[in-house]
């Protein structure tokens, strides 16, 4: 057996083993339909955006419509409307340079946000980000073979989750879905006040 294949073969066996054998199909509904026939969705079934939580762990669900999930096939070669997803969550920060926000907004390549810190690594995201530290993605995304991930031990703050969906070899498709949501400081422990003219976490996010 080649080297490369054997490498494939036992992120393939990582994959199964962490994250389960199980996948999704596409079915129809609202959603779906808005878009091109036949054209991939992700429909985020939780966290909802613009949630609010006070548990310092999400768990994120979603349902995957005209793309096959295929465990199976992690680390292959590319086929044709299969493959897995990247969850990846980042942290808006607490404070905001106003400045460095429009410079985000207005930018032609970026994202039109602050990205924020990435909470795509083991201590968050568990299995997933085993995975993620194996593939050499930590910090980036946490792959999945199935529609959902555990996060754990977050911080409160602002929180932008994007889940994309990606080839059997890790490359990501233009399909993706976004949503943003907060986890609650615990009771009479609010946010201290930006110094300075820098903006709330709050002011910073963007629900959309």
């Amino acid at each position: 057996m080649r080297p490369g294949i054997a490498i494939f073969a036992v992120l393939a066996a990582v994959a199964g083993a962490a994250l389960g054998l199980a996948a999704t199909d596409g079915g129809e509904d609202a959603a779906a339909s808005a878009v091109a026939p036949g054209e991939p969705t992700v429909e985020v079934i939780s966290p909802r955006n613009g949630a609010r939580q006070e548990s310092r762990a999400v768990v994120v669900k979603v349902k995957v419509h005209g793309f096959h999930l295929a465990p199976h096939h992690f680390g292959g070669e590319p086929q044709l409307g299969e493959g897995h997803l990247r969850f990846s969550l980042n942290r808006v920060p607490d404070c905001v340079d106003p400045v460095k926000l429009e410079r985000a907004e207005e930018s032609p390549v970026g994202r039109g946000r602050l990205v924020g810190a990435s909470f795509d690594f083991p201590r968050y995201s568990g299995p997933n980000g085993e995975l993620a530290e194996r593939l050499g993605a930590s910090g980036s995304y946490s792959p999945a073979t199935r529609p959902e991930i555990y996060y754990h031990e977050l911080p409160a703050g602002f929180y932008r989750l994007v889940i994309t969906l990606a080839q059997n070899n890790g490359s990501p498709t233009p399909y993706h879905e976004v949503t943003n949501f907060q986890i609650l400081p615990p009771p009479g422990q609010g946010g201290h006040p930006c110094k300075g003219s820098k903006v709330s976490s709050a002011k910073a996010a963007v629900f959309d």
